[in-house]
């Protein structure tokens, strides 16, 4: 058997797709353009290669996008009073605060600060908590991509077991509310737990999100299971590769997500989508 693949790069362009289109409508109903302000600090070579591919999603969908590109010594208390300057603009649904900051800078308080209906990427504490409470508002989006992907398979993951491999704030945390929301039997493992390989062979669906690559192997994946793989780091080589080992898993999963080409672009895709959500719903 070998798996089927989950194409994240063309469900993410089906739903920018999806998202412009709505764009255009809103347009021709002459209601305002989604707005969206990504908030770079420093120079990082990964982050600046995020935030320009953030910023060309925002105009092939057609959204005011504003750039904050400020410098490595830039002050918490400046990035306060930027926050709160977007905050209070109406053309402005969405602030995001591109991670990671420099070390002085406290981005816990940051994150706090950006209002909760403006936060696209679902980090503050408000939103993670309606998600716990099962009354979600703005997601996290990589966990929020991960369901989408998961939903264009067409499997039932209602009563599922499903191992959730990673703790972190902005992946494995909320990745296990939302498998619980969609009635999974959720484990979430991490760097202390005993016995990995065998948490991850009686799972039904696997999600990996460790950064560590190679760090499942394809040997433990039950047979037919789903494996979302998260991870994505350059070798020396320059290769990307995932945090499992691809082509040992590819022969037993029954799904499986590469990489690149995976979740990342779903991440890319879930933010312009709440971006949206954003402005029709909660700044209408």
């Amino acid at each position: 058997m070998t798996a089927q693949l989950i194409d994240g790069k063309s469900i993410a362009a089906s739903l920018r797709q999806q998202i412009a289109q709505r764009v255009n409508e809103r347009r021709q109903q002459g209601l305002r353009t989604p707005g969206l302000a990504v908030i770079l600090v420093g120079s990082d070579p990964a982050s600046q290669v995020y935030v320009s591919h953030k910023r060309k999603d925002c105009e092939e969908v057609g959204f005011l996008s504003q750039a904050y590109d400020l410098p490595s010594e830039t002050t918490q208390e400046a990035l306060t009073e930027l926050i709160d300057r977007l905050n209070d603009d109406p053309a402005i649904d969405g602030v995001l605060l591109q991670l990671p900051l420099p070390e002085h800078l406290d981005a816990s308080k940051l994150l706090e600060r950006i209002r909760p209906d403006k936060d696209v990427d679902g980090f503050h504490p408000y939103n993670v908590g309606r998600l716990a409470q099962r009354i979600p508002l703005l997601r996290p989006c990589t966990p929020k991509g991960i369901m989408t992907l998961l939903e264009s398979t067409g499997v039932d993951l209602y009563g599922m077991d499903a191992v959730v491999v990673g703790a972190s704030n902005i992946v494995g945390r909320p990745m296990a509310m939302e498998l619980l929301l969609a009635g999974c039997t959720v484990t979430v493992t991490h760097r202390f737990t005993k016995d990995l390989a065998g948490h991850v062979g009686r799972a039904d669906l696997v999600v990996v999100a460790a950064g560590k690559p190679g760090l499942v192997k394809g040997e433990w994946i039950k047979e037919g299971a789903i494996v979302i793989d998260v991870g994505i780091n350059r070798q020396d080589d320059g290769k990307l590769v995932g945090d499992v080992i691809y082509e040992t898993a590819l022969p037993r999963a029954g799904w499986i997500t590469p990489v690149p080409g995976g979740v990342g672009p779903m991440t890319r895709a879930c933010l312009l989508e709440n971006t949206l959500y954003a402005a029709e719903t909660l700044h209408s």
